[in-house]
């Protein structure tokens, strides 16, 4: 069933099982920021993810529209089936077809491409702020390495978010926890991958890199802004649609 933006329902008890264990899984991740899309299944996961976070659970989340679902109009709230057939009678492919009311992939990328360099200008201005004064959250200011383990470094890509002087992923101005859905964060991902040259996987496939996570699937990528400059940042992903969690 198409739930798109129109449906806003909460998450099953499946949902909530999977969101528990995605929160297992990055337990030990120190995120700085939190933003999650403002529809009900979203904020949920969000939040059962930061509940079992050891060092995270107090972090406010931040709502953003932006990271809604793709709108998929007059096929919301009725069968994968009905789109299908939408798409057909129009001469169309069904992953590119936009129903009457929905929205296209193009506006769907024009949002992502808005709210990455929403996150690109905080991470520039942490920097600009001497985000790395004693005491500051998104620096290590002397505690355990242990809180930036990303734990899937050791079965995804070669390529790990290890600083050069420390050894641990210390250094980093902000690690931004996103939380979204899987038609809007493929569009995002084709985005970087087109339009940002990012670095994947060697391993990945292109059936993998076009295939739509699956629920509380995790995809982790390093966003380098040289000199503080917005222009080119140079992207870099670790691992895409992870689910070795569930």
């Amino acid at each position: 069933i198409f739930v798109g933006q129109g449906v806003d329902e909460p998450l099953s008890a499946t949902g909530f099982r999977q969101a528990d264990a995605a929160g297992l899984f990055l337990s030990n991740v120190k995120f700085t920021h939190v933003f999650s899309s403002d529809l009900l299944r979203a904020k949920q996961t969000a939040a059962g993810i930061l509940g079992k976070n050891r060092f995270c659970k107090d972090l406010e989340i931040k709502y953003d529209a932006r990271l809604r679902e793709r709108k998929y109009g007059v096929a919301e709230g009725r069968p994968l089936a009905d789109l299908k057939a939408m798409a057909k009678d129009a001469g169309e492919q069904c992953p590119s077809f936009t129903p009457p009311g929905g929205e296209t992939l193009d506006e769907v990328r024009e949002r992502a491409r808005d709210f990455f360099q929403f996150l690109c200008q905080l991470a520039v201005e942490l920097e600009q702020k001497g985000h790395d004064k004693p005491g500051a959250p998104g620096r290590s200011s002397g505690t355990s390495g242990e809180q930036f383990v990303f734990p899937w470094a050791n079965h995804c890509s070669e390529a790990e978010p290890i600083s050069e002087s420390s050894g641990s992923s210390t250094l980093l101005d902000a690690n931004i926890l996103v939380v979204s859905h899987g038609a809007y964060m493929r569009n995002w991902i084709g985005y970087f991958v087109s339009d940002l040259h990012c670095t994947l996987p060697a391993n990945l496939s292109k059936s993998q890199l076009s295939s739509v996570s699956p629920n509380t699937g995790v995809s982790h990528f390093i966003i380098k802004l040289e000199n503080g400059s917005l222009l080119n940042p140079k992207i870099t992903c670790v691992c895409l649609n992870q689910d070795s969690h569930l």
